[in-house]
């Protein structure tokens, strides 16, 4: 098939110069964007996550938070392809760079991408449809369907207790970009099954899984989680598809940094193997459960501190809402294919994730000047916040479009009246006022001289901000702040250039040690109102958002000034197409606004009872708070 960008007269981008690239195709006729690592075409398929839920899944309410079933079935990881946020930032990619889908699809659907549902068949060619492929079209199943034979069920259990740290003739570990070892090899060589693999090893005699098994220190190591949580530019196999440019255009050569949430914790003191903070990426986000009836299985062993919780806990606390309102069977959509249910499993995650939230970062409030408004004359206040990271990587971190943490800054005169805020933020219209104290921490991708700025562009010609992904090669912004003993500089990149801050400076802990500090300290110049009385209350209050307005906005105005096709359309044809449920007759893109734009509140009761208003317009989160008072 012919490989082309969609484009209308509304749509102003045109081929970049790069754009020869494509010229490297495979014989079969596609870019290859996932040339590493274990391909389609297993000889063992991997098996569905309700083949799991059997024996991990819970009997009783009391095994709800600590089961692996239940506790991965509320998770962003089982919602890797439910997410309607996904399927509308996958439009723009294929858009942007057709079939690059492949790319984003294989860690987000293990099941359709190794069952050859994508871009690559089992038998090794390509699918008769690349666009479709790259799009999700031809995946199995359905979003409101349960966990068998289902493409939906997002990053599930076979695929994750068959990772292997090498490739079946040796191979080394792969971090990054899904290129994953898949164990595809009869456990011990005549089980007639791979090993499940985990951390646990079992005696002869006493209790042993019903499945293969093998112990595996791999599954306790941070680096299995390495795979999908460093993401940088597509590696055609050739090199990197992208490579990152400097803020005056200089080339590096290195991949450009999508994602490096790996990097960054395996840059931390958390890494640092046998030093005080030492800690993995499970740690945080699979808890050992303290429950005195912990335990993995019917019929398993009690592991009371010892269990680690199949959480997956990040920060997200929107989506699981909209998935429990559009996929769930008590919501008011009619589901052909039953729903999903999960709503204890959706509020479990979300809970989980203000907690996690909330443990995230420290604020100290420290006044710093103070001069008293006169009758007729104003008067001033010098304020210090400190934000110290407690996580183990960039705060935030993970998929930057969107993504958001800022500081709050209210002062109140003796009455309550609010005489000075920075960073404040209308929930009515998700706008946020960039003023010019405002501390927003987030980092900003872009595309260099996109406009003929002779700079990393990360707006259009009409200043819309741009989220083109897939395309960027430069980053203008990333003050997100360290986590402790953060290094930026590596072996493969000695000038840190992947890792480090950009526009906003951390200074090191000391000088020469190349350690940044893990805090930022924002100080503030306000001035009181002449006649204003005191004391004068100071409140900081940090905030984190999953989506911005402008990221949402983005993504409409792309599926209709571009042109996008309804999904039904776009996937006719495809299995179980057309769907009942999800964007149906609107592109993804207009489907993610109306989820973010309230225009969607169902009656159904437990609806009614959680979400009133909808599914609100990516509702922030408080993280912490501090404050403190003029004399």
């Amino acid at each position: 098939m012919a490989l082309a960008f969609s484009s209308t007269a509304a749509w102003s981008e045109t081929l970049p110069s790069w754009w020869s690239i494509s010229s490297l195709l495979s014989p079969s006729g596609g870019p290859d964007f996932t040339p590493h690592g274990t391909q389609p075409g297993l000889m063992f398929p991997l098996e569905p996550a309700g083949a799991c839920s059997g024996c991990h899944g819970a009997a009783n309410a009391g095994q709800q938070s600590f089961r692996p079933a239940p506790t991965w079935g509320g998770s962003m990881m089982a919602q890797a392809m439910r997410d309607p946020l996904f399927w509308a930032a996958l439009d723009v990619a294929n858009a942007d760079v057709p079939g690059v889908g492949d790319f984003c699809l294989r860690c987000h659907t293990p099941a359709g991408w190794y069952g050859g549902r994508v871009s690559k068949t089992a038998g090794g060619g390509q699918v008769s449809d690349l666009a479709k492929g790259a799009a999700g079209c031809l995946l199995e199943g359905a979003p409101d369907a349960g966990d068998f034979q289902n493409d939906y069920e997002g990053i599930s259990c076979h695929y994750c207790h068959r990772l292997a740290p090498e490739g079946p003739n040796g191979e080394p570990l792969r971090i990054g970009n899904g290129d994953a070892w898949v164990d595809d090899a009869e456990c011990n060589g005549n089980a007639g099954e791979p090993c499940r693999r985990g951390p646990y090893t079992y005696s002869p005699g006493g209790f042993e899984p019903p499945h293969a098994w093998a112990q595996s220190a791999f599954h306790a190591d941070s680096a299995v989680c390495g795979g999908c949580h460093d993401v940088s530019t597509p590696d055609l196999g050739n090199g990197p598809f992208k490579t990152l440019k400097l803020g005056d255009g200089t080339d590096t050569g290195l991949p450009f940094p999508i994602e490096r949430t790996y990097s960054e914790w395996e840059q931390s003191a958390y890494a640092q193997s046998g030093g005080a903070n030492e800690r993995p990426c499970q740690g945080c986000h699979m808890p050992d459960s303290q429950d005195p009836n912990a335990s993995a299985a019917s019929g398993g062993p009690l592991r009371t501190g010892n269990l680690p919780v199949h959480a997956f806990v990040g920060g997200n606390t929107w989506v699981p809402r909209i998935i429990s309102g559009e996929y769930s069977d008590t919501s008011a959509i009619a589901h052909s294919n039953g729903g999903i249910g999960r709503q204890a499993e959706l509020e479990q995650s979300a809970l989980w994730a203000r907690q996690m939230l909330a443990s995230a970062a420290e604020l100290e409030a420290s006044l710093t000047a103070f001069t008293a408004p006169a009758p007729g004359a104003p008067g001033s206040l010098a304020v210090r916040i400190k934000v110290s990271n407690q996580s183990g990587h960039k705060l935030p971190s993970g998929y930057s479009e969107g993504r958001r943490m800022w500081l709050n800054l209210q002062v109140k005169d003796a009455s309550g009246a609010l005489v000075f805020e920075s960073a404040a933020y209308d929930p009515a219209t998700a706008t946020l006022v960039q003023d010019p104290q405002a501390r927003v921490y987030e980092v900003l991708q872009g595309i260099w001289n996109r406009n003929g700025s002779g700079a990393c562009d990360v707006k259009d010609a009409q200043g819309r901000e741009i989220f083109h992904f897939v395309l960027n090669d430069c980053v203008a912004k990333d003050n997100r702040i360290p986590p402790l003993g953060f290094r930026p500089a590596t072996a493969a990149d000695p000038n840190g250039y992947q890792l480090r801050p950009v526009g906003h400076a951390y200074p090191e802990t000391s000088p020469g040690s190349g350690v940044l500090v893990n805090y930022d300290q924002a100080d503030y110049a306000i001035v009181l109102p002449a006649g204003a009385q005191g004391p004068f209350q100071i409140s900081a209050r940090l905030y984190y958002q999953t989506s911005s307005r402008e990221y949402i906005e983005f993504l409409r105005d792309q599926a209709i000034e571009r042109g996008f096709p309804d999904e039904n359309t776009l996937c006719a044809g495809g299995p179980g197409r057309p769907f009942p449920v999800g964007p149906k007759d609107r592109t993804r893109g207009e489907f993610m606004h109306e989820l973010w734009a309230n225009e969607r509140i169902f009656a159904s009761e437990f609806d009614a009872a959680h979400y009133p208003r909808g599914y609100g317009r990516s509702p922030p989160e408080l993280m912490s708070s501090a404050s403190t008072a003029t004399p």
